[in-house]
Order: C-alpha cells, then structure tokens, then sequence
C-alpha cells in the first residue's frame, strides 16, 4: 500500500507531536522569563509521542508513506518506541543534572526534541535519499548537543572532533549511495533490490565497495570499528544525559537504518527465516569480522580507563559488537536476539549513566576514583544500583544482559557461527574485569576523605529504582519483550 500526503498523517502523528513540540518550546523560551517549565514541557511531549506511538492504528502489514519516502511496519514502530523511551531518559536526566541547569534551557529542548524527531526517520526509512537526510539531521543536532556546554574546553573540542569525523563518515556513505543509484538507477529500497536481483549481470565489485562506502556512515552512527574513534571523545566530552541519548537513541536508530538496508533493501528473505546475500557480493563476512573486530577492541581499550564516562564508552562500542552478533547471522533469529538485546541495552545503560551524573551532581568528579567508599559515604543505594547494571551489562544471570546474550548466543550457535560465539563469550570474561573495578573500589575501599559525600536526590533516584527494577524484572520476566520483537521482525517491502 502507497499512501499519499494525507493519507500518511494519521501514521505519523508521533512525529507531528514532537514537530509541535519543538515549535512549542521556541514559543514558550520567546515569551516566558522563568525557563525551568520548559524541561517538563519537553517531557510531556516526548510522553505523548510515546504514548501515541502505542494506540497508532494497525496496518496489516504495513504501507508505505509520503509516497514511498517512508514505510510503516512493525520494525519501525520497535525502534520508534525505542528511540521515544530514550527521549524520555535524556530529558528526565536533563531535568535533574547541575551540568544542564545553567544552560539555554529552550534551545537545548528544542534540539534535543528534534533529534530525536530525526532519529524516528532514520527508522521509518525506504529512500536512501530520505535515510540520508534523516541521519544528516541527527548528526548535525548531536554535534550542538555535545557542545552545549560553552565554557567547557571538552564539551567544545568533542563537538569538534565529532563535526569533523560526521563529515568524512556522511561524505564517504552519500558517495557510496551516489554508486548504488548509478547501478540500480533508483534510490528507493524496494526498487534497488528488484534491480539487483535480476538476472542480468551484476557488477559485483562496484556493489560491494559500494556497500562499504555506505557502511562507512551506518557503521559511525553505531559506533563499530574502524568508525568507533570519536566515541570516547565525544561521551567524555558532552554533558551525561547528551551522552547518554548518544549512547542508546543514536545507537538505536543507527541499528534500524543499518537492518533496513542491509536486510529488506539489499538481501532476500528464504524458507525457515533466513536470509539470503546477492550473489558474489560478501559483505556478511566483512560484518562479521567487523563485529569481531568491535567487541574485541572495545573490552580491551576499557581495561586502562580511569574515567567512567570513558569506560562506558568503550564499553558502548563493546556493546555494539554484541548486537552486530546477531545482524551477522542472516536470520530472522538473529535480528530478534539484536532487537532485544538493543532493549537490554537501554535499560542497563541508561541506568550506568544515571549513577555516573548522579556522582557528578554531588562530587563533580567522573574518575573512577570518586567512587571509592562510595557504599560507605552516603551512596549505598546509588553504588548498589551501578552494581546491577554493571552486572547486566556483564551479562550475569538474573538480569536482561544475560538473557540478552542468551538470545544472542542461541542465535549465533544455531547459525552455526561457532567461532564467533567463542570470541563473544571471551569477549564477556573480559569485560567482567573492568565492570569489576567501579564494583570493588565502591564497597571495598575505604574512602580517604576527599571524594565527598553523596547526595539523596529525589527525581533522580526515582528513575534510578525504574531503571534498577527493570534489569532485574526483564531478566526473570521478558516475554513481552521478547513478544514484541518476534512481532518487529516484519518488514514491510510492497506488495508481493
């Protein structure tokens, strides 16, 4: 189904809600002398999105919208729930952190609000034209967002540093994506599979660097080796709740872009789930070792950091070696396993993060070594929530990481991939050894008197007990989740 203008409205509600609410924000920060309304103003709309994202009326199927520019599908509705529940973190983070207070409140709303409007589009993507303008605009909002803190050097030489590697990444990707049209004489992705699905001969060479030119850009967005160098930089730099949506919204609608393409645009869909590469063309071995590649340097670079923004970092491209576990696997099975563990993520994540700012707030300190003693001055519940999320990103048993990594793993024996399930779970004994060390500096170590003490703070602590409830909860109980993305797994290609 090809839906028109109109007809496309009542499918993209959601992001007329945000659209409304960035336009709202810039009113309110115009006319209002008291400003700090406006973060719960940001809040509620981010709610409503969320909220809207759940009652939208059912397509069996799907359709495509705005003639072809977007699609609408189960796998985009994941991601955009996603995505939205991202939004609601960062700006309740946003709302609690002493970085932000002093901030332009209604600009930094504003462009956080529209990031993630554009981030909603790189998941609902059928058009490389539209895939490329969408993931533009999220760069070029992360880039203000990261350096919002003016008078800080590091906030302004990460933007820098990741101004300048966004632009090499989107001119190298827009290039690769100039050839796919060369080849197929189309940017839409249904169009392009049709074309290089024909029998005629292929240029196999030029797709295949095609390919990687264009995963030159997906593979920056989520962080994967060789295109992972500005993420230490950048998380270390940018206030903790930017940090934070770049770690988990970005990385998620960087996964959605990449499936999209790589899965219903460039591959077929066989008998039992399983997909098949064109011909000649090998870029699920470049992917895989690429995951290899990503989860190993990742959990090796972590084991020298001393400041936990950077640690988590590092980890962050660690974690995205996980999920690219499952995109290598070609099967329906491995894109469910990543589509959970992508959910797991955010939670455990998020949560990391949140203790991190919380410390900050009381400390002003983001070195390892402001967590010593922590259990013992003031800090019990916060150490013991890092805990649980250190842990579940670990991937110990009774949390979400575990099963997350379950599902991943499974995915991955039963592709027979077995060399890659061995690296992982190397890869997951030696990430235990840097989760362990915030662990035994908190609850084993004497404080010496000068990290001081901890803080209770209310708005913060209630999203840390969410967040803390939810590792433990989704790791005894998941089979909603694991329902919802066995039902995101449908991607919508046209009428068959």
């Amino acid at each position: 189904m090809d839906l028109g203008n109109l007809a496309s409205l009542q499918h993209f509600m959601p992001e007329m809600a945000l659209a409304a609410g960035v336009l709202a924000i810039v009113i309110i920060d115009l006319i209002v002398l008291d400003k700090s309304p406006i973060g719960a103003v940001a809040l509620i709309v981010a709610a409503v999105a969320l909220i809207r994202l759940g009652i939208e009326p059912a397509l069996p199927g799907g359709a495509w919208l705005f003639h072809r520019m977007l699609v609408f599908d189960s796998f985009a509705i994941y991601f955009r729930v996603l995505i939205a529940l991202a939004a609601v973190v960062a700006i309740w983070m946003s709302m609690g952190s002493e970085e932000v207070k002093n901030c332009d409140q209604g600009e930094y709303y504003a462009i956080l609000l529209a990031s993630t409007f554009a981030m909603f589009l790189m998941a609902e993507s059928a058009n490389l034209l539209m895939a490329y303008l969408a993931l533009e605009f999220v760069s070029l909002t992360s880039y203000i967002l990261t350096g919002f803190l003016r008078h800080n050097r590091r906030s302004l030489e990460a933007a820098l540093k990741y101004l300048i590697y966004g632009g090499v990444a989107s001119g190298t990707m827009i290039y690769g994506m100039s050839w796919i049209f060369g080849i197929t004489g189309s940017l839409d992705f249904s169009v392009i599979n049709k074309a290089l699905s024909t029998p005629a001969h292929l240029p196999v060479l030029a797709v295949f660097i095609a390919l990687v030119l264009i995963l030159t850009g997906m593979g920056y967005k989520v962080s994967s080796v060789p295109f992972h160098m500005w993420a230490p930089d950048v998380y270390t730099g940018a206030p903790i709740p930017i940090t934070t949506f770049l770690a988990i919204g970005s990385k998620a609608a960087g996964f959605a872009l990449l499936t999209r393409f790589f899965f219903p645009a460039i591959s077929h869909l066989a008998a039992g789930g399983s997909w098949t590469a064109l011909a000649g063309v090998d870029w699920p071995q470049l992917l895989l070792f690429v995951c290899i590649i990503t989860m190993t340097l990742g959990n090796l670079a972590a084991l020298q950091q001393t400041n936990m923004k950077r640690l988590l970092a590092y980890s962050s491209i660690a974690q995205a070696g996980y999920a690219l576990m499952g995109f290598v696997v070609l099967s329906n099975d491995g894109i469910r396993a990543m589509l959970f563990y992508l959910f797991a993520y955010y939670v455990m994540d998020a949560g990391a993060f949140l203790v991190v700012m919380i410390v900050a707030n009381s400390t002003g300190r983001e070195d390892v070594e402001a967590y010593r003693g922590l259990a013992w001055r003031g800090g019990i519940v916060p150490a013991l929530a890092l805990t649980i999320f250190l842990f579940s990103l670990t991937g110990i048993p009774l949390t979400v990481g575990f099963i997350g990594k379950f599902y991943l793993f499974a995915a991955v024996i039963k592709g027979q991939f077995y060399i890659l399930a061995i690296v992982g779970i190397l890869n997951s004994v030696v990430s235990l050894y840097y989760y362990l060390k915030p662990i035994r500096m908190m609850f084993f170590e004497q404080p010496r008197g000068d990290e001081g003490t901890v803080r209770f703070e209310a708005w913060n602590y209630g999203l840390m007990g969410v967040l803390a409830c939810a590792t433990i909860v989704f790791g005894l109980y998941w089979s909603p989740i694991i329902s919802f993305a066995n039902r995101s797994i449908s991607f919508f290609t046209g009428p068959t």
